[in-house]
Order: structure tokens, then sequence, then C-alpha cells
């Protein structure tokens, strides 16, 4: 699913966010990636999805070398993932539902499949009650649970996450932690996910620590 080999990625002005990083995460594998601000975790995420371009080595996704696809191939790439942020990025003056469906909509699916594909991703994060409430309504943790439903609702291969966990206590980010485990097992998804809660990170089965851009 992804492989990254001898990956290093330079700014201009000589900033060195990664070096020599590599490693590689299968379907149906949960990896975490921890590590202290500015450690490279955010721009490892971005090679991913080709926001940015290794400065050398090679990033790959399903087969496809990132670093070499042209502009108009990136968007095909991107089908691959779903992404889930810290900031939950929700629309709060639409629906539960109407949040989890709307990538739906943008890629042109009929109602009819759209709203099935909608409640099997809001009963797998077990939010299917709520499809009629504001987000504004429920918890943070909720409010990420609904961020999982809305990447997942594509049924994407891999499921990148950064710092999904940030804003919440512990055993509310144990909660969202558990349901990411369980996305992975039940579903099969590759999921990395770039979070500072070692604590919990540890919990799961494979945790990758950056230091200084480098993988430890």
């Amino acid at each position: 699913m992804i492989a990254l080999n001898h990956v290093s990625k330079r700014y201009p002005g000589g900033h060195q966010a990664l070096h020599d990083v590599g490693f590689t995460i299968n379907a149906g594998e949960l990896a975490f990636i921890t590590g202290p601000s500015g450690a490279g975790k955010t721009t490892l995420l971005k090679l991913l999805v080709a926001i940015e371009r290794p400065s050398s080595g090679t990033v790959i996704v399903n087969g496809q070398n990132v670093g070499a696809l042209t502009p108009r191939a990136v968007p095909f790439l991107r089908r691959n993932f779903g992404l889930v942020f810290q900031d939950h990025k929700l629309l709060f003056d639409r629906s539960v539902f109407d949040n989890v469906a709307l990538p739906l909509q943008i890629t042109g699916y009929r109602a009819r499949d759209a709203a099935r594909r909608v409640r099997a991703a809001l009963d797998k994060v077990g939010l299917l009650e709520y499809e009629k409430a504001l987000p504004v309504t429920l918890s943070g943790g909720e409010q990420q649970r609904l961020c999982i439903a809305r990447a997942i609702v594509h049924r994407p291969a891999i499921l990148l996450a950064d710092e999904p966990t940030g804003n919440l206590d512990e055993h509310t980010a144990s909660d969202v932690f558990d349901v990411l485990a369980g996305l992975v097992r039940e579903v099969g998804l590759a999921a990395l996910i770039a979070t500072h809660n070692l604590d919990l990170a540890r919990r799961m089965d494979r945790v990758l620590t950056l230091h200084e851009g480098a993988v430890r």
C-alpha cells in the first residue's frame, strides 16, 4: 500500500525536514508516527498525497511513484486516501448526514447510493442515531468520529490522520484511537496516524518515531 525508500525532503533555504526515511505499511495495518513538533510528521503525510514532492528517494502508493506523477494524475492518486484532521473542518450549518455525504455529492454519486454509504459509515463509528443532528450538538470525540466517517465514506484504501486526538482528553482520545483500530481490522484499510500521544500509540501494534527528520 505505502512504501517509502530512502526519502529525504529539503525545503528552499536549506531546512531538512526528512532524512533517509524508509518504511512500508500494508493493507490491514495501523501504524502511528510520533515525534515532537517540527520532527517531520506533517511533511511526511504531505508527501504521501503529493502536496509536497521528495527531494530524493521514492514514495510509492498502491504501486504508483508519487514523486513522478503529473499534476493531472494527482487527483486520481488522492482517491486512495481518507483524511482526518485535528481541527475537524466540519460544516456546522449542515446535519451529520450531510457532512458525511458531501464527498459523495462532489463526485456525483446518486442520492440513493450515497445515502446507503453514508449510513454505513456512520454506523461504523457509532453515530447512526445522530444523522439528523447538527455537529455543534456533538461532543469533541463525537465530532472527531464524524470526521472519520466522512473520511471513509468513499471507501478509501488508505486512511491518514494528522493529530486526530490533539484537542481531546485522554479518555476520549482513547475512544477515537479504538475506533480507528477497529476500522483497520474490519475494513482492511492501511492507516498512518501522526500523533504526539505516545502513551496511547504504544497500545497499538506499530509505532514509528521521527526525530530530526529521521525514523528511530
